[in-house]
């Protein structure tokens, strides 16, 4: 019996992540671990960026527009007051449709 899970940090899950990808089978994976709310909660935080970086419009207005708390978005921004200008334009362009 093994003593520590195989998977026991985040840089295991990022690989498994990738190996579905190269695959083309990453929504299965991500389906398979994250719950429905879970899903919700993942696709709120990607619209949170993306708005933060954007500017357009006050947190309250993400608040109401995303339905989350005011402390949701006020961590969303404490994240990316983390993140250098360069990290920052990667993510908007990433972002960026």
């Amino acid at each position: 019996m093994k003593a520590t899970p195989e998977y026991s940090d985040w840089q295991d899950v990022l690989d498994l992540i990738h190996r579905a990808s190269d695959n083309g089978d990453e929504a299965k994976l991500l389906k398979m671990l994250l719950t429905p709310d879970e899903r919700s909660a993942l696709i709120a935080r990607v619209n949170i960026l993306n708005e933060l970086l954007k500017g357009e419009v006050s947190q309250r207005q993400l608040s109401q527009m995303l339905g989350v708390g005011i402390a949701t978005i006020t961590r969303g921004s404490n994240e990316l007051k983390q993140l250098d200008e360069a990290q920052k334009q990667w993510l908007l362009e990433l972002l960026d449709k």
